[in-house]
């Protein structure tokens, strides 16, 4: 596709990190970052793999069963949905605390809503309690996936910027197969610890960030927004160029970051407005609200939350049995997630999506007649088909919706928008996880096999959607993705801008262009931090 084609490809930073050989684990500084970035930021996921996974579990778990009586349908809908529901809730809030108090903040405040909810949840009397404890959870998870996703595109070096970022859902698999282990291991428990155990470690992964997120700098971008370039003009040259304060890396950085960011100020505003104001904004707001449909629509819904009924329409009615296939796909998707997480992010982002979409509409096509099968027949072959097609749904799936979704935001949207359309992408996905969570069970109970029809249906509809409207992104920073879907004359300004910015002094000692707001700007729209 055309778009995006006159950005330049061959930029200063492309150049210099090029000349760059050393890689990064022989780095300490660096070393040290995406160590830390592991519990605070790629790991957030953990946390959302961990509930849908025990979730999975928890129907297996007979005193779970008995405590709650024997949820189906829609109680068993409504305890899943609620954990989306909440999510829903939070999003109008997100943005703010992530661009005014910054990335970390955010981080902490999503993690205290976790503790909160795990801790309610495992200390559970009654029906509502445990409603209310998923509300929670699902309140807090959005705050740290905005700021995280965001944290890890604007803080990784440039050449590892989007394999970093395809780790981050990776670690989801983490959490679920932890959850799937443990509540394997307690589902036979005579007491109501087989699930209050599983509920209580799901407080870890939120302790975790809260433990490390103080070892973690600030965002680079969201300093200069702020006015304090002589720190981000410290990060930069602390985890690019091992301290050196005079790395032509970290000065060509800084001059793209502010004079980027400058520009995105002189001709753009912060308000939600702002997501609608121009076709290019339109169009990324449109993409973004896909991918939110898309990462919930595909069908993984179905094993994510609701794998022990699906079993049952194919003949698997053991629970021990259930647990242990849970945990085996579990651990299949860790395992084909990080290789790809490690391999994809390196191809074109448009031909990785066209391969994702049609590789699910193939798997799943097939999954829906081989369940249709052995509704007829009841054979061993077509039970047997169906879980050999959803081990083979899970790399069909994590190629794409799981390995680059938050690559492909981050590098989407440029600095002024981003939360926001991160956000707006939360809010889609978890829209569809709210309805899939809370519509699925139902529509597996009445409908069987044949509710699978629907996926199918929306899946040619991702095909289409993709084809048509998917720009390419790969290999481009993230200040020179700031216009993809701009006029050229404002990405010639902006080369221009930097350009003059290298040509003179460079450093933390250039003026801060952010400007004083009037007090009627200030009572319309958000401060942009």
């Amino acid at each position: 596709m055309a778009i995006g084609a006159g950005v330049p490809q061959d930029s200063v930073i492309e150049r210099l990190v090029a000349q760059d050989t050393v890689p990064w684990y022989k780095k300490p500084n660096l070393r040290l970052l995406y160590l830390t970035m592991f519990p605070t930021c790629i790991g957030i996921e953990m946390t959302s793999g961990f509930d849908s996974s025990m979730m999975n579990g928890l129907q297996a778990v007979e005193t779970w069963q008995e405590f709650f009586g024997h949820p189906r349908s829609t109680i068993l809908g409504l305890l899943s949905a609620l954990y989306s529901l909440g999510s829903i809730c939070s999003l109008p809030f997100v943005p703010f605390v992530t661009d005014r108090f910054g990335r970390r903040w955010a981080i902490i405040v999503g993690s205290i809503f976790m503790i909160i909810g795990a801790a309610l949840q495992t200390a559970s009397q009654d029906f509502a309690m445990f409603v209310i404890a998923r509300f929670l959870l699902g309140f807090g998870i959005p705050f740290a996936i905005v700021a995280a996703s965001s944290m890890i595109g604007e803080l990784s070096y440039p050449r590892e910027r989007a394999r970093i970022g395809s780790l981050f859902n990776s670690s989801w698999f983490i959490g679920a197969i932890v959850a799937a282990g443990v509540t394997l291991g307690t589902f036979a428990m005579p007491n109501n610890w087989g699930w209050r155990i599983p509920s209580i470690l799901q407080i870890c992964p939120s302790l975790l960030q809260m433990i490390f997120i103080w070892f973690l700098p600030e965002s680079p971008r969201w300093l200069i927004a702020k006015g304090r370039g002589e720190e981000a003009y410290a990060v930069l040259a602390k985890y690019h160029a091992e301290g050196d304060l005079d790395s032509p890396l970290v000065k060509a950085e800084y001059a793209e970051i502010e004079k980027t960011l400058e520009l995105e100020r002189e001709t753009s505003k912060t308000t939600w407005k702002e997501l609608l104001r121009t076709p290019g904004m339109r169009k990324r707001l449109l993409i973004c609200s896909f991918l939110g449909l898309g990462t919930q629509w595909s069908g993984n819904g179905l094993t994510s939350y609701f794998l022990s009924p699906i079993l049952e329409n194919v003949g698997v009615k053991d629970n021990r049995e259930k647990n242990l296939i849970n945990l085996a796909m579990t651990c299949w998707g860790f395992v084909n997630a990080t290789a790809l997480a490690l391999t994809v992010s390196k191809l074109k982002r448009r031909a990785v999506y066209l391969s994702c979409t049609i590789s699910l509409l193939v798997v799943f096509t097939a999954w829906t007649i081989a369940s249709a099968r052995y509704n007829i027949s009841h054979d061993q072959a077509s039970s047997r088909a169906v879980i050999a097609l959803i081990f083979i749904y899970s790399p069909a799936y994590n190629m794409a919706f799981n390995a680059l979704t938050y690559t492909f935001l981050v590098e989407l949207f440029p600095y002024h928008v981003r939360a926001k359309g991160i956000a707006i992408f939360q809010w889609w996905g978890r829209a569809a996880g709210f309805f899939n969570q809370f519509v699925n069970p139902i529509g597996i109970a009445n409908a069987g096999w044949k509710y699978y029809i629907s996926y199918c249906i929306f899946l040619l509809f991702e095909v289409i959607f993709v084809y048509f409207l998917f720009p390419e992104t790969s290999n481009r920073s993230l200040e020179e993705l700031a216009f993809l879907f701009e006029d050229d004359k404002l990405r010639e300004e902006q080369q221009k801008r930097i350009e003059e910015q290298m040509d003179g002094e460079v450093g933390p000692a250039a003026p801060a262009y952010e400007k004083e707001k009037t007090d009627k700007e200030s009572d319309i729209q958000v401060e942009h931090v």
